[in-house]
């Protein structure tokens, strides 16, 4: 989901800083005394054709997109409000499941323009103490909250392996820094690599989406891309499943039979689908593109699927009760249908109460619908 958020400040990374990066990526000490090497943990998901299984046992995950999780305003420029990572951790019930942010950006203190993993450590930190669950998003196809360039088809032909500026490293690069770093975290279900991908071509004058084209080889690039990224993740973590990030709909490269090409991909454990409706009563993607239909192609290729992100817009359009109810009808037709799991978009600490938006504060009745509907 798009955050409505872009960067008005330049992302300064100094050329020295990602010179010495590279000399640390497979795990900088996050303390003066490093002490001994915590061993890795033991492969704690799976990812199978009927679903996913958490230590041994069936899982089927809710929880919340909290994409601002990293955010810390005294070290980077950061994504959305700040948040109480041990009041949000703590009030989550357990097996729950929280999709959030991890992007290069958030790894930047923003004066010095020098690396700084500690907000993002302080995330992964708090879960572990909460006994929590997360799946890191490594990068997002809009650019919002990273350098605010639409990732287009050259990004997915290639240019995930290019600097795009002397200061600014690469995506592999950062994939390679992130994933060495926080591979052995026990709270880690999983990588997604990049949120909502589409290999779209911008237009002349913008990447917005009225003016993008989409180029006939788009299902090829995404394949490729998967299959390559999917495989050079792997090489720093072999253990966790691969989340796929798509929206599921007819988006460029991915509609119709174009998301069964992309599914097939090695480097793809886990498939996704994107619900965003008005109330229960809707159909969950245009036809052809919709969800049922992206079930249907995710158990013909062995994988599970999960409704990643479901809106409902609530606040001044709607009551967060009738919204709450309405989740719980949606969320039953996804399991009858096969879904493996579902997170709502999106929590906030700071929900916009007097506005129509996808906000999903602390004392939500939404978070009823969470705990209810874990198994």
């Amino acid at each position: 989901m798009v955050h409505r958020r872009t960067w008005t400040r330049t992302l300064a990374v100094l050329v020295t800083a990602i010179v010495g990066a590279l000399v640390c990526l497979t795990g900088c000490a996050r303390t003066p005394d490093p002490g001994p090497l915590r061993p890795v943990p033991a492969q704690r998901i799976q990812a199978t054709p009927d679903g996913l299984v958490l230590d041994g046992k069936p899982w089927w995950p809710a929880g919340f997109n909290a994409y601002q999780l990293g955010t810390d305003w005294t070290v980077n420029e950061g994504c959305g409000a700040e948040v109480d990572l041990d009041a949000y951790f703590a009030k989550l019930p357990p097996r729950a499941l929280t999709r959030f942010n991890v992007y290069s950006s958030f790894a930047v203190h923003e004066r010095s323009g020098l690396l700084d993993f500690a907000p993002l450590d302080r995330v992964f930190a708090a879960a572990a103490r909460h006994r929590q669950l997360v799946l890191p998003v490594l990068a997002g196809g809009s650019g919002d909250c990273e350098d605010g360039r639409f990732k287009d088809r050259a990004f997915y032909a290639g240019g995930w392996r290019e600097q795009s500026s002397a200061s600014r490293p690469s995506y592999a690069q950062w994939v390679e820094t992130a994933v060495s770093r926080w591979h052995d975290e026990p709270s880690v279900v999983g990588w997604e690599l990049v949120g909502e991908p589409e290999a779209s071509r911008c237009g002349p004058d913008s990447c917005d989406w009225a003016e993008r084209a989409c180029p006939a080889d788009a299902t090829s690039v995404l394949r490729s891309f998967f299959d390559s990224a999917g495989a050079m993740l792997r090489t720093f973590d072999a253990d966790r499943p691969i989340f796929a990030g798509l929206v599921g709909g007819d988006q460029c490269g991915l509609a119709g039979p174009g998301y069964l090409e992309v599914a097939r991909s090695p480097g793809i454990d886990v498939l996704d689908f994107h619900d965003y409706r008005s109330g229960r009563g809707e159909t969950s993607g245009p036809l052809g593109s919709d969800l049922a239909t992206r079930v249907r192609q995710a158990h013909s290729v062995g994988k599970p699927l999960m409704v990643n992100e479901i809106g409902i817009d609530a606040g001044s359009c709607l009551s967060t009760t009738t919204r709450a109810r309405a989740l719980e009808d949606i969320i039953a037709n996804h399991r009858a249908l096969g879904v493996a799991g579902a997170l709502l978009w999106a929590f906030v600490p700071n929900p916009r109460e007097s506005a129509c938006t996808y906000d999903i504060g602390p004392f939500d009745p939404a978070w009823s619908v969470v705990r209810a509907s874990i198994r």
